[in-house]
């Protein structure tokens, strides 16, 4: 048995672990991250739409979502540099919102003004304008493809919010290797096809051991498993105490030519079609990206074992995404066969993260991430250092929860909003972007 110590070990690679490690290591800490993949962000990081958008149920979300933003606009500064082995790139790109049945986003757009987070309001006759190639029909509730009010009249017309300062990473898992990168210059050190077989414990975290015997000492262990992260946590006896649970789902996403002369290729809005249970956004290279937003009528797949999900998108799941694409774009033509890829997120019951500590002393998570958190990564980083810091240093962040405060707008982050003990929050949901 080979055994080696750090003062942190990180477990799993993807944009938000790297990120942890990067801010660990920033904070002095000796930082080794193990991931069963062959590189970093080789997981779920490299299957996310990697949308950059803030269009949350609560404050805390929307700052977290507004404060990271600032982080990808400028990512050689929030790297400390440039890695020469390239560098992601943010996409300016508009949010177009529809507003629909079930989706009356007031309350957030008063969250939006207090924090100066631009947008207009689009009327029938604005998006008609705008958007000339959208069908801006109002269809709620979405339905499957096979029901025969698929094909209806729209119930009139929509109207939308549009956020103009938005947008997407053209390259995820090239973001998540940007950090990786930073967080060795700060002496971190990554192991690749390194599986976690057990959480060394006795009072408190002692380590991990990997499949190949290794032991590696540390008195922080940091849970960023993305779609394995449950079973770990089970296997560091944590989850009595949470009362969120969370678990792999599984999600497919395509990508289509977009169609000619509709402007909806790069240069385009990204879409939240809430209405038909969709999202679309441009593709570098002339394409589009389209996703589900989970609509009620559709089944959600859950996935026990995330070792034996399928990368190979389904004929049902990609035919019904067609379909509804082409309902809001009429002039799309459904390509004669599927291309995209089938990935597993995490997500919790109530699809907010955890970043949190646990019952464990020096164990410590990053959950849920999967999904709609790629944008946040930059600070999520920031947000477990911060709790990792304060619970090392004796704060019990159960009883009095950590307050960061952003470096974009000085206002505080209630880092209780991501705990692992929370109410269940009121959202939207959706894995989007």
């Amino acid at each position: 048995m080979t055994i080696r110590s750090a003062d942190a070990v990180v477990i799993g690679a993807g944009v938000i672990g790297c990120s942890v490690a990067l801010e660990l290591a920033r904070g002095g800490q000796r930082v080794v991250v193990v991931d069963r993949g062959p590189a970093a962000g080789a997981g779920s990081t490299s299957a996310s739409a990697a949308i950059i958008r803030y269009s949350y149920s609560t404050p805390d979300a929307i700052l977290t979502a507004w404060e990271a933003a600032a982080m990808w606009r400028d990512w050689a500064g929030h790297l400390g540099g440039v890695d020469p082995d390239g560098m992601a790139t943010f996409v300016d790109c508009p949010n177009l919102t529809f507003r629909t049945t079930g989706y009356e986003p007031d309350a957030m757009l008063a969250h939006w003004r207090e924090f100066g987070i631009d947008y207009e309001e689009l009327d029938a006759a604005d998006l008609a304008r705008r958007f000339p190639a959208l069908d801006i029909g109002r269809y709620f509730p979405p339905k499957p493809i096979d029901d025969p009010a698929f094909a209806d009249d729209p119930a009139g017309e929509l109207s939308a919010i549009l956020s103009p300062d938005c947008g997407f990473v053209d390259d995820p898992m090239l973001a998540a290797r940007n950090l990786a990168w930073a967080a060795r210059q700060h002496g971190a050190e990554f192991a690749f096809r390194a599986e976690v077989v057990a959480i060394e414990r006795d009072e408190a975290v002692r380590g991990v051991t990997l499949a190949d015997g290794t032991s590696i000492a540390a008195p922080v262990v940091v849970n960023v498993g993305g779609p394995h992260s449950s079973l770990l946590n089970r296997l560091a006896g944590v989850t009595d105490d949470m009362t969120i649970g969370h678990r792999p789902l599984r999600q497919e996403v395509f990508v289509v030519p977009a169609p000619a002369g509709t402007g909806l290729d790069e240069g385009g809005a990204f879409v939240a079609d809430l209405d038909l249970g969709q999202y679309f956004r441009p593709q570098p290279g002339g394409s589009m990206m389209i996703g589900s937003t989970e609509p009620e009528c559709d089944e959600l797949v859950w996935v026990d074992d995330p070792d034996e999900n399928s990368p190979y998108p389904t004929v049902d799941v990609w035919e019904t995404a067609m379909l509804r694409f082409a309902r809001r774009v009429p002039e799309f033509r459904v390509p004669n066969a599927p291309t995209g890829l089938a990935s597993l997120y995490d997500v919790a019951d109530d699809w907010v993260p955890i970043y949190d500590r646990s019952t464990l002393p020096g164990y410590f998570m990053a959950c849920a991430t999967s999904g709609n958190q790629f944008k946040n990564a930059p600070i999520a980083g920031a947000f477990m250092r911060a709790i990792i810091d304060a619970v090392s240093a004796g704060h019990d962040h159960d009883a009095e929860p950590v307050r960061f405060v952003g470096p974009r707008t000085g206002r505080e982050i209630d880092l209780g909003a991501f705990s692992r003990r929370r109410s269940r929050a009121v959202t939207t949901n959706s894995v989007l972007g």
